[in-house]
């Protein structure tokens, strides 16, 4: 749940929700304010704004107001110009059609990058590097779009499995050695989230694909990398941005894990395709050099 949901459950005294509807009516004009200033503009004690936060799970103020403000800034940009659940329309011909959909995939891209976090992205590549064994967890439809994502690995010699019969079985059957995907937009799947108690209790470690704000994947998960979370649960034409930005996280963490010893992939992948693939073509782009042939 975002952060801005939370903050509009009945949760609060009337003196709090006076501060929380400031809080949404000034936003990003709070950034340099202190507790006295809102307080007085609030006519509240600046300890009703440490209740607030406790309440909303925060150590602090400074805390909650950071989360606040880093969430509407991340709401307020990269999708002005175009619907993630609507990106046309039934006026739209065909190529217009088609100009919404790139703009639309350049948008998730862009989105998808703002919400990575170096320290996690290294958490998360150093997990898989180190791994000997990569399990996703997800419901059937992610997990169709990962078959790629374990094409590459296998590539480098990672082992990766994608567990659509018997995900319980497969998460019980885990160990310290083996790393876990597990990918949910809400982060609340029914069949998904059962499976995370079992993870811990065998002590793998946990990569999350979710989206901003706390739900239970998150809760579970050693290391969180967020979706674009722009689409509804099902009022929408399609999943586009978040399958997109799953692809895309995907092809990060396939290329950290390849970057950790680029040459000896890059010559094992080389060595293995070159015996395996006979294509041919007589487009000059995609010929391999000479010295690649032998």
């Amino acid at each position: 749940m975002l952060l801005t949901e939370k903050m509009k459950e009945n949760i609060f005294s009337s003196s709090e929700r006076d501060i929380i509807d400031y809080l949404f009516k000034e936003r990003e004009n709070i950034k340099e304010k202190t507790t006295k200033q809102i307080s007085k503009e609030t006519y509240t004690h600046p300890s009703t704004l440490i209740r607030i936060a406790k309440k909303l799970g925060y150590s602090g103020w400074v805390e909650l107001k950071n989360s606040f403000l880093d969430e509407i800034e991340y709401l307020n940009s990269h999708f002005s110009s175009i619907d993630a659940n609507y990106p046309f329309d039934e006026r739209d011909n065909i190529m217009t059609v088609a100009n919404k959909m790139a703009l639309l995939n350049q948008k998730t891209i862009s989105d998808t990058l703002s919400l990575l976090n170096y320290d996690e992205l290294q958490r998360a590549t150093n997990m898989l590097d180190k791994a000997s064994h990569i399990k996703i967890f997800s419901v059937n439809h992610n997990l169709l779009i990962c078959h790629d994502f374990k094409s590459k690995m296998n590539r480098i010699g990672k082992h990766v499995s994608l567990c659509t019969v018997d995900p319980l079985f497969e998460a019980v059957n885990s160990n310290s050695d083996t790393c876990a995907i597990v990918i949910s937009y809400s982060g609340e799947s029914k069949d998904t989230v059962g499976l995370l108690p079992f993870l811990k209790k065998k002590k793998v470690p946990i990569i999350a694909l979710t989206s901003i704000g706390e739900n239970t994947l998150s809760k579970f998960a050693d290391c969180i990398l967020r979706i674009t979370t722009r689409e509804r649960l099902y009022s929408k034409i399609g999943s586009f941005t978040t399958n997109n930005s799953i692809c895309f996280l995907l092809d990060v963490l396939y290329a950290g894990v390849f970057s950790k010893d680029y040459k000896k992939n890059l010559e094992y992948k080389t060595q293995i395709s070159r015996y395996f693939d006979r294509r041919k073509s007589s487009n000059e782009v995609m010929q391999e050099m000479k010295h690649d042939q032998a």
